[in-house]
């Protein structure tokens, strides 16, 4: 099931959004804000990715998304 998007006005929260959930159906909803399950190398790792990246949009080595996605398509 896809996550429900929700507003809240006045301390009360409203949903707003289509779903197949018959009518009846009590569902939890929770502020999901748990992180990630990085180890600390995987978190330096990604950091030094994120860097190397950023350095080579900044020197103008970018490709469009849709070559990226299409080579990705290629690869399975």
């Amino acid at each position: 099931m896809s996550p429900l998007r929700a507003c809240v006005k006045n301390g009360r929260i409203f949903v707003d959004e289509p779903t197949a959930l018959p009518d009846g159906t009590v569902i939890d909803l929770v502020a999901d804000d748990g992180g990630d399950d990085l180890t600390a190398e995987e978190r330096r790792a990604l950091h030094e990715a994120l860097s190397a990246s950023w350095e080579s949009a900044q020197a103008g080595r970018v490709q469009p998304s849709t070559a990226i996605l299409d080579e990705l398509r290629r690869r399975r």
